[in-house]
């Protein structure tokens, strides 16, 4: 509670902080790094099931940014430009990370996780066993849980201001096909599985296919299986199709992905998981 009600002070007078402000300088980078180990995050959820921002996280990143310059390092035969240096000390950690990717410091990567060549941004956090695959990339302050899969070529969209946004929430036990797009703050339930090429953000209309209801709006919800789909709108100039996401079933809590059964249940709605 000291270092969060600090960092809303130093907040509230941040035009005047410098990188010459040493209690400042310290008081940030404590914050950083305890977000790097996992034991800060930038949100959560709470128990009645609802997003919880702790801004003020948010906003020791932010200050970062303002107070750490451009710096050129080497890592191998690449080289970098940069405000911050890359996450370190993975074989530690129990993470396999593959030669192609990379994880920015500020970010959590829990035991077990797998990194193909993919990014992982400061102040997201992924869970424990979840596999980022190729080119797949996981945006500042994203929350992915843990038994996720983020097939090859997903976008986790990322927010860092204003503070007080909502991140994108992967929820523990999810599979999001390739070359979807998750943004601006949606949420996928836990155990849900996302059809390839799927978008969400909080505009997108979550719609049951067996009643026809709008479910909500950038939310899949628990456990079922949701395609990327249009439906038909009437305007002035004519008929056009906007995008929604459609539950095409649903999964009793706890079924695990059987992937053959997935994808015939997918090659029936003419999309696929991978």
């Amino acid at each position: 509670m000291d270092l969060q009600s600090s960092i809303i002070n130093l907040w509230e007078n941040r035009e005047s902080l410098t990188s010459q402000d040493g209690d400042g300088v310290k008081l940030i980078n404590e914050t950083i790094a305890l977000l790097d180990e996992g034991v800060l995050r930038v949100a959560e959820i709470s128990a009645d099931g609802a997003v919880v921002v702790n801004e003020w996280v948010k906003q020791a990143i932010l200050m970062l940014f303002q107070i750490s310059s451009l710096t050129a390092y080497e890592v191998g035969p690449f080289e970098y430009v940069d405000k911050l240096p890359l996450k370190k000390n993975y074989q530690a950690l129990g993470v396999r990370v593959v030669p192609g990717a990379s994880a920015r410091y500020g970010s959590f990567i829990d035991k077990g996780a797998i990194l193909m060549p993919s990014y992982v941004n400061i102040g997201a956090r992924v869970g424990a066993d979840t596999m980022v695959d190729t080119w797949a990339t996981v945006g500042s302050c994203a929350q992915v849980g843990s038994r996720v899969h983020l097939a090859g070529g997903v976008g986790i969209g990322g927010v860092l201001e204003p503070a007080n946004a909502v991140p994108v929430i992967i929820e523990d036990d999810v599979l999001i096909g390739s070359r979807c797009m998750i943004t601006q703050g949606a949420r996928v339930g836990q155990g849900s599985i996302l059809g390839e090429g799927t978008i969400l953000n909080p505009s997108i209309p979550v719609i049951d296919s067996f009643t026809g209801e709008e479910i909500s709006r950038g939310k899949v919800p628990p456990w079922c299986v949701a395609i990327g789909a249009s439906r038909k709108r009437e305007y002035p100039g004519g008929q056009f199709y906007l995008p929604c996401v459609l539950v095409i079933r649903h999964l009793t809590e706890g079924e695990r992905h059987d992937k053959s059964q997935l994808n015939e249940i997918l090659r029936l709605n003419g999309v696929s998981a991978s």
